[in-house]
């Protein structure tokens, strides 16, 4: 493990820069600026060590980060209807710093979210992993968002090829909570590349409708028969450009796929992901109910990084068939995401 100054907050104050690495070539940086993961690096099926995530070069290009690179969002991940929802009969109006086709919405936590929030980093220590325990403290009112909120997110790297995210989080009012991780892999080692002959299997048999402002309508749609079916491994650009109308409405996959074996609990199988080119496979596990697959429709480069957020469901705050989204005091919010590498 190392851990190097990185850069100078608006405030003086120093962000530090980790890096954790395990026996397999596996390295993964960390930055206390949003918690976010700058790299990853694993060998290819030749041994090859290669970036496989979107990143910056310098931690001033970090300050501008727009497409949410590698970043820890929230208060809230995704998107909230006009930005507003209704909790124990009082009106609450965040941000709406989002407006998909021309339809204002709230996102991944407002105008400042917790991405450009620096958190307090700690080196951590367990059996066969060592990691980051990053800590934030949330005020009261903070774009807009009631109760004191402490959240903690942990990234561990395993000697099983693993990075891990934990996520947790407590609060002295009830608020919503949905925090995410939001990494673009791209598995060819080549950042300008683009994913679309990425395979993807997804274990989904629903996935979530959305308004043309990308809000879900509540209902839960079957993806047999559409472009949205990946229960098999499927190319991703197989049919990306398919006379679909979600597709049209997001530009590209921009979708929260209704996980099949969530229970609640414990950790399922959520995707899997492999580039037949480098041999790269990443399997991701969650004990979240739904996962946002996002194909990097407005990035500078399209289609040359792709999301794979477990998450609760977009909008859950005014949809009362989705999943908990409400975290009171006295309860911890938990989710934790595996990301496991391989190469085949």
């Amino acid at each position: 493990m190392e851990t190097i100054p990185f850069g100078t907050s608006e405030d003086g104050r120093t962000v530090r820069l980790f890096t954790l690495r395990n026996a397999h070539g596996l390295e993964v940086q960390l930055c206390e600026y949003g918690a976010i993961i700058a790299s990853v690096k694993t060998p290819d099926r030749d041994g090859q060590i290669a970036t496989i995530t979107l990143g910056k070069e310098s931690f001033k290009a970090w300050l501008d980060n727009p497409d949410f690179l590698g970043a820890t969002v929230g208060r809230y991940g995704n998107r909230i209807a006009k930005g507003q929802f209704t909790l124990n009969d009082e009106e609450y109006q965040l941000a709406t710093n989002d407006d998909p086709g021309g339809i204002p919405c709230h996102l991944h936590g407002g105008l400042k979210g917790f991405d450009r929030m620096l958190w307090g980093g700690q080196p951590v220590m367990r059996p066969n992993a060592s990691g980051i325990c990053f800590t934030y403290y949330s005020d009261d009112g903070e774009e807009g968002y009631p109760g004191n909120l402490t959240a903690k997110v942990t990234y561990w790297l395993t000697r099983d090829n693993e990075l891990i995210f934990e996520a947790t989080a407590t609060t002295d009012a009830p608020t919503p909570v949905n925090l995410i991780n939001h990494t673009y892999w791209n598995l060819s080692g080549n950042p300008s590349k683009e994913i679309l002959n990425h395979e993807l299997k997804i274990a989904a048999e629903t996935y979530l409708p959305t308004t043309p402002g990308l809000i879900p309508t509540g209902e839960r749609t079957s993806v047999l028969g559409t472009p949205m079916d990946f229960q098999r491994s499927t190319p991703i650009g197989k049919h990306i450009d398919d006379d679909f109308e979600p597709l049209k409405l997001g530009n590209g996959y921009d979708h929260c796929w209704c996980l099949s074996d969530y229970d609640g609990e414990s950790l399922h199988s959520a995707a899997v992901l492999h580039d037949p080119a480098s041999g790269r496979v990443l399997e991701v596990l969650t004990d979240q109910p739904g996962m946002q697959f996002y194909t990097g429709n407005h990035l500078s480069k399209k289609h040359t990084g792709l999301c794979l957020e477990t998450q609760t469901f977009p909008d859950s705050p005014n949809q009362a068939d989705f999943p908990n989204c409400i975290l009171r005091p006295g309860e911890t919010y938990r989710h934790t995401a595996i990301f496991r590498f391989s190469t085949k």
